[in-house]
């Protein structure tokens, strides 16, 4: 049993493809397939099922991937570790984030980490919370950047900023003149809202003091998966909506009125990674270049 046979085997419950894991390991697929089926000899158990529309990992088969993430974490953890005496935020770092803050951080984020560290490569993974929390659990990405707190026994965070939220409602709505909102009054009104799973659905409705299940207004319910397509309902009238303070930059503002909240309403954002990860160090490096290049619409803690 080799590392490179335990990568195959991950890649492959990654992918459920014989072609494209391959591909994912720079490998043919006679050349990943052959691999595999020694692995499962040297073990002796079946560790896949193989069938003409897909591919099924076992029950043994999950057990193994699950000690397989753990032993190649270990492993990439020694070849980091080395690494660092070349300096820190060097080489590949896989960083997980929420949808509702990677299309208005990343642009900002990024140049700062090519100025400051070029020798990174940072790949990111859009994903919902709940995803982002499984793939840090599973070592499947270093870290993730989302809004406190994160649920996991076996995962640490450090806050980094703090955003407002606003309220955003269509040109000539009653709200649109008061130089703030009472939030008290927010759940009386029609909110348009994202789907189920991401957490700023919940953060808002606990804003408006609402229940997770609770539908506000008198129109029919409707769900977005982005802010983007919620900003042009509100701006074609259909409702109100809270959007965080990173996502008002762009000229779509012109379509909408933007309103602060009386109350201060805030989402923390924070930096989350496995109580194990052996690159700490640099993460708290990479939380002190967001913290320093914030835009002013946030407040750093």
């Amino acid at each position: 049993m080799t590392l490179r046979e335990l990568r195959y085997l991950v890649a492959l419950a990654d992918h459920r493809h014989f072609g494209h894991a391959a591909e994912a390991c720079h490998v043919s697929q006679p050349t990943l397939s052959t691999q595999l089926k020694k692995l499962e000899d040297d073990l002796g158990v079946v560790l896949c099922e193989r069938t003409n529309k897909a591919v099924h990992i076992t029950p043994i088969g999950q057990q193994v991937v699950a000690r397989a993430r753990s032993v190649l974490a270990g492993a990439d953890g020694i070849v980091e570790m080395t690494r660092r005496r070349t300096g820190p935020l060097t080489g590949p770092l896989v960083l997980g984030i929420i949808p509702t803050l990677s299309p208005y951080l990343l642009p900002w984020l990024i140049p700062a980490l090519e100025t400051a560290y070029p020798d990174l490569n940072l790949i990111v993974h859009e994903d919902l919370t709940v995803n982002l929390t499984e793939q840090l659990e599973t070592h499947r990405i270093d870290a993730a950047l989302a809004a406190l707190p994160v649920d996991g026994g076996d995962l640490e965070s450090r806050p980094l900023f703090d955003e407002p939220f606003f309220l955003a409602c269509p040109p000539g709505h009653p709200l649109s003149t008061e130089a703030e909102v009472d939030q008290s009054t927010l759940a009386e009104e029609n909110l348009l809202l994202l789907t189920d799973g991401h957490c700023l659905r919940d953060q808002a409705l606990a804003v408006c003091g609402l229940g997770r299940t609770t539908k506000s207004g008198g129109s029919p319910d409707f769900r977005a998966s982005s802010l983007e397509t919620i900003r042009q309902m509100v701006a074609a009238g259909m409702g109100c909506t809270l959007l965080p303070a990173l996502a008002l930059a762009g000229d779509d503002n012109r379509k909408i009125e933007i309103r602060p909240l009386s109350g201060g309403a805030a989402r923390r954002i924070g930096l989350v990674w496995r109580r194990n990860y052996p690159k700490v160090p640099d993460l708290q490096i990479f939380g002190d270049i967001i913290r320093e290049t914030l835009p002013p619409s946030v407040r750093a803690v």
